[in-house]
């Protein structure tokens, strides 16, 4: 899976997603586009992958050798995780520390729950073994590593069935040899099985977060290598060359044989190329801050961006049973991984996702979905469980004749058989029961929305929401509503938006080493030398992806808390070499960070440097969006042109009231309309509410804005 180069011609990307997987060709020069929209294939989502290449082939008229390169968004990673399908491992610690893994932490899901049960260890106890050795804090060497304890646990290992090792050593990010030493050995003996280091992944102190790390990436490695290998043998056989890429969890893009090395990096794969795609169409418009909102078949995915770029976090938790979004039930109900990611809340409200009644008899709503197959009842596969698709076709949302631009028809008689089926058990009639699935539905996603910004430190309030997804621009409205949000833009093609976000992603690799000592009495020289280590170490990664010298750009961050805190934040460093006011700098922007985050800062109280940050970034040619039609001199009379009939739309505490439908396709820059409205086109429809006025601006964008009175033009 090496990394391959070709002539200017045309950039693929497919994002894979739980219900759909979506695709773009862009050409690099002429700026020709074609896009395609396929049903996932659960089973095997290499299937849908390929046919979605293969149709992209066909439609763009595109030679195989013509591909520049080709970028993939990917859930096999999470899948794995959250299904617990890790090959099985086992995992190599310091004398002393076999069970880290059953410790733990001390904190719980909820601390008022007193029967929440932590997480299952990652490995059982059986499979965890000591070495002898010891590292002190400040990476000098305490106890040597023992030869006699490696052969003692190689023997171990010879008699014990396992798929992959990890090597998670007491303070291996000061001091790695133990670890390499380690590796070293293990490789020798055992030549076929995968490896994973702490201090490779994560060269951050706290041994639980860091272990965890290198567990779940040697248990992803078998299943990302043959899943990559196959792909590329398959793309081989089509004749497609070009570099092969897929989208990391921190927003950026790395060949496939890193990738297969490293695929704990893939676990936000697919929804992190949203939020880029979210940011690049709000920097094209000149916007700095937004919330990116995509639903799609099986989830809804919420980020922010600050700045003109993703809000990141570096570490994020994965596997969590109650809840798969980061910020609810922070810190134990799932594990923690120690590698940077686009900061996402995702839930399970997709339109595929099932409505159900509780013990209680109450309404519920996902996170069951019903994926590609059978999906919702109006797919026509089945017509006893009701899903929110099937809620906005019976309410006139959707058009059952233009579902996928009319490649797909909806079955609506099925949906409503459905939906009176649970209502029956409700005492509401189908209407009603679709009209509540759909509030509760709106509930949780702005519920969402609220903890990705004011769980942050920010107001909603001074953000555009950007909503894409195949179903993000019919509820985005009625969220951004309950949250106080005004004005909503909707990109050209929002079913495919995801897709898109991986063809603006630059390539891009993380790394980290821990430093603690005081702000005050750092020694600038002593940083900036780490800094220089980890650049050289970045620029290595990137030459082997053939990235040319002139198109890397290197970011670099500090992470800095308050003498006597626990965790830090994450403050870039904009000076070309530090000194002293570069780190003075960097102290008021972490106590302004500090305020914003936690409501209060102490200016007076000392800092310290917990970790220092290296983002090496391969910057690619960012395609635009397409310009739309041809702009309109009168606004009204473009949208009218546009106007295909109308139809009744149910709207809570309204009832039906008839909209004008409108061809997104059809619509000119400056055409403008108000609300009740429908905006159709092949990959989704926009739902512009009673009191909102919607416009196409720049680059096709549509912008809705709630006005001021009804009167309002």
């Amino acid at each position: 899976m090496t990394a391959r180069t070709a002539g200017r011609g045309w950039r693929i990307g497919i994002d894979v997603g739980g219900t759909f997987t979506d695709g773009i060709a862009w050409n690099e020069g002429n700026g020709e586009v074609a896009r395609v929209k396929v049903l996932s294939s659960p089973d095997d989502p290499g299937r849908a992958f390929l046919l979605a290449v293969e149709r992209l082939m066909r439609e763009g008229d595109i030679d195989g050798d013509a591909v520049s390169y080709l970028v993939h968004g990917t859930t096999v990673a999470t899948n794995a995780v959250l299904q617990r399908r890790l090959a099985r491992v086992a995992f190599i610690t310091t004398e002393g520390f076999r069970d880290l893994l059953e410790i733990g932490r001390q904190v719980r899901p909820d601390p008022y729950d007193v029967f929440a049960v932590k997480p299952a260890p990652l490995v059982p106890r059986q499979l965890c073994f000591e070495v002898e050795e010891r590292i002190a804090a400040d990476g000098s060497v305490v106890r040597p590593l023992a030869g006699a304890s490696i052969d003692h646990v190689v023997e171990k290992l010879r008699g014990a069935d396992i798929e992959a090792v990890a090597v998670c050593l007491l303070h291996a990010y000061r001091n790695p040899a133990h670890e390499q030493r380690l590796a070293d050995r293990l490789s020798r003996d055992f030549p076929d099985l995968p490896i994973s280091l702490s201090s490779d992944l994560a060269s951050e102190f706290r041994e639980f977060p860091r272990a965890c790390t290198a567990i779940i990436n040697s248990g992803l490695m078998p299943t990302a290598s043959r899943y990559l290998t196959h792909l590329d043998s398959q793309l081989a056989e089509r004749k497609i060359v070009g570099t092969r890429l897929v989208m990391q969890s921190n927003g950026g893009s790395a060949d496939f044989s890193h990738s297969a090395q490293r695929p704990v990096f893939l676990i936000e794969s697919g929804p992190a190329a949203g939020v880029v795609g979210a940011a690049h169409i709000a920097k094209l418009l000149g916007e700095d801050n937004v919330i990116s909102f995509d639903m799609g078949g099986t989830t809804a995915k919420v980020g922010l961006v600050q700045n003109g770029a993703p809000y990141r976090v570096q570490e994020f938790e994965v596997g969590a049973e109650a809840n798969r979004s980061r910020g609810w039930f922070s810190g134990a109900s799932g594990y923690l991984i120690l590698t940077p990611a686009v900061d996402l809340v995702e839930i399970g409200t997709g339109g595929g996702s099932l409505a159900w009644v509780d013990d209680g008899g109450k309404l519920r709503v996902g996170p069951v979905s019903t994926g590609a197959i059978p999906g919702p009842a109006c797919y026509g596969r089945q017509d006893t469980q009701a899903a929110i698709t099937d809620a906005n076709l019976l309410l006139g949302r959707l058009n059952p004749e233009y579902f996928l631009g009319g490649e797909m028809k909806l079955d609506r008689r099925a949906s409503k058989r459905a939906l009176a089926a649970l209502g029956e058990r409700l005492g509401m009639d189908a209407t009603a029961t679709a009209s509540g699935i759909l509030q509760i539905a709106d509930a949780a996603m702005s519920q969402a929305l609220q903890v990705v910004s004011v769980q942050r430190g920010y107001d909603p309030r001074d953000f555009k929401l950007i909503a894409f997804g195949g179903a993000g621009p019919l509820h985005a409205l009625s969220i951004a509503a309950e949250v106080g949000i005004g004005s909503v833009l909707v990109p050209p093609r929002p079913g495919l938006a995801s897709a898109f976000g991986l063809l603006v992603a630059d390539l891009k690799h993380d790394f980290s080493r821990t430093l603690v000592q005081r702000l005050d009495l750092a020694d600038p020289e002593a940083l900036e030398a780490v800094f220089g280590e980890l650049s050289q170490t970045a620029l290595a990664v990137l030459a082997e992806e053939n990235v040319e010298r002139q198109k890397v750009a290197l970011e670099r961050a500090i992470d800095i808390r308050y003498v006597g805190q626990s965790y830090q934040l994450t403050i870039p460093v904009n000076s070309a070499r530090l000194g002293t006011e570069a780190l003075a700098e960097a102290r008021q922007r972490f106590n302004a960070m500090h305020r914003a985050t936690y409501g209060h800062a102490e200016p007076s109280e000392p800092c310290e440097i917990v970790n220092l940050r290296i983002s090496a970034l391969g910057l690619i040619e960012k395609p635009v969006l397409g310009t739309g039609s041809s702009p309109s001199t009168n606004g009204a009379s473009g949208a009218t042109a546009a106007k295909t009939g109308t139809r009744p739309v149910f709207f809570a505490g309204a009832g039906f009231i008839d909209c004008a439908v409108y061809d997104r396709l059809r619509l000119p820059v400056g055409a403008g309309f108000r609300g009740p409205a429908i905006v159709e086109e092949p990959d989704s429809t926009t739902l512009v509410h009673p009191g909102w006025r919607a416009t196409v601006e720049r680059f096709g964008v549509l912008a809705i804005n709630r006005m001021a009175e009804e009167g309002q033009s």
